[in-house]
């Protein structure tokens, strides 16, 4: 243990530490900007820096080590006019449209600049004129507004080993971009939206869909329907001092439902719809000797990555759209039929806690069954433009008939769910007597957890992970022959939906600090463990839609309506 003094207070630290670890440990708060824990450490921007016994001048405290012995001071009269100094050079070529900013209020230039009272007008500099980048249908690029941090570079290096942005240029003319400045729909970006959550400023945000919404509801030709992923329940309320972790599903509905003549309905019905398709697929692999192992498909990222990456093996994804695109489906074929309604004036929007999902309803393989694919994050600036008080709304259930869904559905959000759902419902099909619900191996956050299981004569080997890195790990095992596993969970998002790119955005001092995925993946096991149904083959909803439409899991028209299939794309 190393002991030093950080503003006279003693702490004991691990030998390895660095001053703003220690310092966070002695309960003393140092501005950070570049820095992002977990994903990106550099120590360039300079906004942490400190005075140290032993070092020569102010030091960056993100990368510095401690010492022993070391008295450190976080707040000297120069570390604050080198704070002050850094954010005034930065704000000197800044694009300062706070007030149209998707981020203002929310950003973290803004708040620091604010705290050390920044003179936005202190130096002159050229004033950039970057085009926008538009291009996909996800996210929109604004360089101007960009302060060349690099956590958006970190993100998809690191965490993601996409790679498609990266710095372009030398010195001040130094900006980020993909690779041979080509805009972002001719990368092999995958659409996660971790550069997205990444950003400290407004240069990366979601490509809005608010105002198609909108419109929709006041067109009195349009019928609109809602429906919500498993995760939204557990983040929504971020957006609204709930602490992190808290579940929000009956107010998320009440005020979905406040914001026009819409129906409101529950997206953990067709996840667990999708464990039945995939659960019989999987089974029908096994026995048929067709290829493996079967990688699962409800995550968008992850399929387009493999399309990128992996062409040589699409054959190995099921064959299931993603519940959003299950949900669309039924809606606009099963719902539509029953209720008289032509398709055409159905207008289908999901809430999602995921930029890829706005990439998906644009695939031409699903006949754009979704019309708008709506963020945690936009879903909440609806609710606030709408006047709305969330805090004071009543505790209100999904409408009718997609209202009751089960345990196994809501667990879909975090890394490690739709494994156990489908262990949960493989296992029953596989033996009827299988009455084990909790599989504690696939749970976790752990970036690859592997599982080895026997049922009824059957041995399934399974394997998990999150983040596109720990994917790409696995799928290499696979290709080499080190590893060999009948079912494998891939979520493109570090821990899972809960922690995708279109969820809350939190400030550094909470994300720096806050294990984010395991707080908020709690909620949905606590949903399910308190479930009344926790199987998806027990769920009397997807029973009914078997009953009234599909027959059986993998029949025919299943297979018409819930099954889709896959395209190669170029790498680069």
């Amino acid at each position: 243990m190393i002991n030093l003094k950080i503003n006279g207070i003693s702490v004991s630290v691990p030998e390895g530490t660095t001053i703003l670890q220690a310092a966070k440990i002695a309960n003393v708060e140092i501005p950070t900007l570049c820095y992002l824990g977990g994903v990106n450490c550099a120590g360039s921007c300079r906004m942490c820096v400190v005075e140290a016994t032993g070092a020569r001048g102010l030091v960056a405290a993100c990368v510095y080590p401690v010492t022993e012995g070391m008295e450190v001071q976080t707040n000297t009269a120069k570390c604050r006019r080198s704070r002050k100094m850094t954010l005034e050079l930065l704000l000197s070529s800044h694009k300062k449209k706070c007030l149209s900013c998707a981020r203002s209020a929310n950003c973290e230039l803004q708040r620091l600049s604010r705290e050390y009272s920044a003179d936005e007008d202190k130096f002159e500099a050229e004033k950039p004129n970057t085009p926008l980048d538009t291009s996909s249908p996800f996210l929109i690029r604004d360089n101007d507004k960009c302060i060349n941090c690099r956590r958006c570079v970190a993100a998809c290096k690191n965490l993601q080993s996409v790679e498609a942005i990266g710095a372009i240029g030398r010195g001040y003319a130094v900006h980020i971009g993909s690779a041979l400045e080509r805009p972002t729909i001719e990368s092999p970006c995958v659409g996660c939206g971790q550069c997205i959550v990444a950003c400290p400023t407004g240069a990366l945000i979601e490509k809005s869909n608010e105002s198609a919404v909108w419109s929709a509801i006041s067109d009195p030709d349009k019928k609109v329907v809602f429906f919500t992923a498993p995760s939204v329940r557990a983040t929504l309320g971020e957006e609204f001092g709930y602490e992190v972790g808290t579940n929000v599903e009956g107010k998320m509905v009440a005020a979905i439902r406040r914001l026009g003549d819409v129906g409101v309905f529950n997206m953990d019905v067709t996840a667990d719809l999708t464990i039945l398709e995939e659960a019989s697929e999987l089974i029908d692999r096994i026995v048929n000797k067709k290829p493996m192992p079967m990688f699962t498909s409800c995550c968008p990222g992850w399929i387009k990555f493999m399309e990128h990456n992996y062409p040589d093996m699409l054959a190995n994804l099921s064959t299931c759209k993603s519940p959003q695109q299950m949900f669309g489906a039924i809606l606009k074929t099963y719902y539509c039929e029953k209720n008289g309604i032509d398709p055409k004036d159905l207008f289908v929007v999901s809430v999602i806690p995921c930029t890829a999902k706005k990439f998906e309803v644009t695939r031409g393989e699903f006949d754009y069954d979704v019309d708008v694919a709506l963020t945690t994050r936009e879903l909440a600036r609806m609710i606030r433009t709408a006047g709305i008080d969330f805090t004071s709304l009543p505790e209100e259930k999904f409408d009718d008939p997609f209202k009751i869904a089960t345990g196994g559905g809501a667990i879909f959000g975090a890394t490690g769910g739709v494994m156990e759902a489908a262990l949960r419902t493989a296992a029953h099909m596989l033996d009827g007597k299988f009455e084990v619900v909790d599989f504690p191996e696939v749970r976790g956050t752990a970036p690859i957890k592997e599982a080895t299981y026997k049922v009824a004569g059957v041995t399934v080997k399974v394997a998990v992970a999150s983040g596109l890195a720990n994917a790409r790990r696995v799928v290499e095992s696979i290709r080499s022959g080190e590893k060999k596993y009948d079912f494998v969970e891939i979520m493109a998002c570090p821990g899972g939906c809960i922690n995708g790119g279109g969820q809350p955005l939190l400030p550094d001092s909470i994300r720096n600090w806050t294990d984010l995925e395991t707080i908020r993946a709690r909620a949905l096991y606590d949903f399910d463990k308190a479930a009344d149904i926790r199987s998806s083959h027990d769920s009397p909803v997807v029973k009914m839609l078997y009953e009234e439409y599909f027959d059986k899991p993998n029949s025919h028209k299943a297979h018409e309506v819930l099954h889709t299939s896959y395209t190669p794309r170029n790498k680069y």
